[in-house]
């Protein structure tokens, strides 16, 4: 006989009044289960910690409930532990060692936050790796240790721990072990994801032995945690890996379970995990540190602000490189922002705001070098009545593709056979605009399997696609987002296109996302920058915005005609 144990939930009390469930673990044992089998149920059951049902070979177990968590929390009282937002600091905000000493003092200047640090590597050193790995596939063993681009991690890393009078052997081990495995490359002569996510990943361990190192020497006991090490399991998706469910409690368990032995501020690194099947070091793609934060937030069950400390004072109304004058939005909701991260706005990574929406945990984009700056606060709902455009972001880059079947007409299949050829070729698709006979969308080039390989995959793509349609694919596009209350969509469009056509520009395809907040035209890549900066000046500079919000009431039961706008 076999039959199985399924721990369908755990709580971890003290972190939130809310239950939550989660799966955990399955236990399989034959007809000869062992001792701790049995002693572990049996204890758990005496304690009252175990609810179990049993139906047919499958027993399912639920570990506390909401009056156990309540008697724990009152039983520990001052032991629960204080983690009360989690603080996340970019690259730029960690680039040398004064930068540190700064960033140290504004952790520990918040005397009512407890938080968890999750660090970025520092400067640029993500590049450097990346460069230094590229480099290492062509130029041989012997010359492995003389790339430019390791000398320059080595350096930057040997001077701040220096200037922060700290010992060098906190580092040592991971820069003799990434020297090793630059010589690895150049003697295999190829770098695959796999390792390219290894390579990358002594970034963020460097950084963060180094900040947690500092704050131990000034006297605030820290300790640091490799994300990989800590619970944070992922897809196999090397260098753009998904976050899974099993994150959550093993996150959890592990920082509750370290801090009742010992407590310490957590310092994390960002943007790593490990894949579920091969165990092996992945990433979350680029700025997927502002994710590890966000994962630990509902880990924890945090109910407090995060604050995600950037290089800016927050989310801006355009980026600065393309219009200097761009100001910082107050508010924010989850889907403005996941909108504004996914169609280009780097000061988010896409896929950040997912666990923060689905934990209901408010997220600050705050600026470390202005931390007095309010920065932007992002919930899951503001007030929109006055709300008209958040924001203008630009993704450059980008493939039209015209997809045109006469066929199309009534036709049962066709998209399903369209978009299976998109699955089957691992594409994904930013924008779609349809009408009877022909569908037209665009695809992000960093979405293919391989850099080195777009081209032979547009091809490939182009020649699966002819077998059901005429085919146009065009390059060298970009997507113009207007985020913002799409309530006003025809003002808003009435404005845009006013703009464009003085500056003599046509829009190729025009979409409006299923999100609601988001309006998306496409342009030509020597065009776009030209149009965002006039959309920025007559939106945001021009002074006269408020004349877009309707004053006679909008929509169903007005029976007040719209004010007409003139230029």
């Amino acid at each position: 006989m076999e039959a199985s144990l399924h721990f369908r939930g755990v709580r971890i009390p003290g972190y939130s009044r809310t239950p939550r469930l989660w799966h955990l673990s399955r236990v399989s044992f034959g007809a000869s289960p062992s001792r701790s089998i049995y002693a572990a149920v049996e204890n758990a059951c005496r304690s009252g910690r175990l609810r179990a049902k049993s139906e047919k070979r499958r027993i399912e177990a639920v570990l506390g409930d909401e009056e156990d968590e309540e008697n724990a929390t009152e039983s520990r009282g001052s032991d629960a532990p204080p983690f009360t937002c989690v603080m996340k600091f970019g690259g730029s905000s960690l680039a040398s060692a004064e930068r540190i000493r700064e960033i140290a003092q504004l952790v520990v200047s918040f005397p009512d936050e407890k938080p968890i640090v999750v660090l970025s590597a520092m400067g640029k050193t993500t590049n450097n790796l990346l460069l230094a790995g590229e480099k290492a596939v062509s130029c041989g063993v012997s010359n492995a240790s003389e790339i430019e681009e390791l000398s320059s991690v080595n350096q930057l890393h040997l001077r701040t721990v220096y200037e922060l009078g700290i010992d060098a052997s906190v580092i040592s081990v991971h820069l003799e072990e990434l020297e090793q495995l630059l010589k690895g490359i150049a003697m295999m002569k190829e770098l695959t994801l796999r390792t390219r996510d290894y390579l990358v990943s002594f970034g963020e361990c460097m950084s963060t032995r180094i900040f947690a190192a500092y704050l131990n020497s000034i006297g605030v006991k820290a300790r640091q945690y490799d994300a990989f090490d800590i619970g944070f399991i992922t897809t196999d998706d090397f260098t753009n890996a998904d976050i899974l469910e099993a994150t959550y409690p093993s996150v959890a368990n592990r920082l509750y379970d370290d801090w009742t032995r010992d407590p310490a501020m957590p310092v994390v690194t960002g943007f790593l995990g490990k894949g579920w099947k091969t165990c092996a070091v992945t990433t979350l793609g680029r700025g997927g540190s502002d994710l590890t934060a966000t994962t630990i937030g509902k880990a924890l069950g945090l109910r407090e602000v995060q604050k995600v400390w950037k290089d800016v004072d927050g989310v801006l109304t355009c980026d600065p490189s393309i219009c200097p004058v761009a100001e910082p939005v107050p508010y924010l909701t989850f889907d403005e922002a996941a909108e504004l991260a996914y169609f280009g706005a780097q000061v988010l990574h896409p896929q950040s705001m997912r666990p923060a929406r689905d934990g209901e945990i408010p997220v600050r984009v705050k600026n470390s070098y202005n931390p007095k700056a309010p920065g932007t606060l992002i919930t899951k709902t503001r007030d929109m009545s006055k709300a008209v455009l958040t924001s203008i972001v630009l993704k450059q880059n980008v493939t039209l593709l015209d997809i045109v079947s006469t066929r199309m007409l009534g036709q049962v299949g066709f998209l399903a056979k369209v978009f299976s050829t998109f699955e089957d070729l691992g594409i994904s698709v930013d924008v779609v605009a349809t009408s009877e006979v022909s569908l037209s969308l665009t695809l992000d080039p960093s979405k293919f399997w391989s850099r080195e390989l777009i081209q032979q995959e547009l091809d490939h793509m182009e020649e699966e696609l002819e077998k059901i349609a005429f085919v146009n694919l065009l390059q060298h596009r970009s997507i113009i987002s207007l985020i913002g209350n799409v309530q006003y969509s025809s003002l808003i469009l009435e404005k845009v296109f006013h703009v464009l056509r003085t500056n003599q520009v046509n829009v190729q395809m025009i979409s409006q996302g299923a999100s609601k907040v988001n309006i998306s035209l496409i342009v030509n890549d020597s065009e776009a920058e030209k149009c965002v900066k006039a959309l920025h000046h007559a939106f945001f500079e021009s002074g006269d915005l408020s004349e877009l919000v309707p004053e006679f009431g909008f929509g169903n039961g007005s029976a007040s005609p719209l004010p007409v706008e003139t230029w």
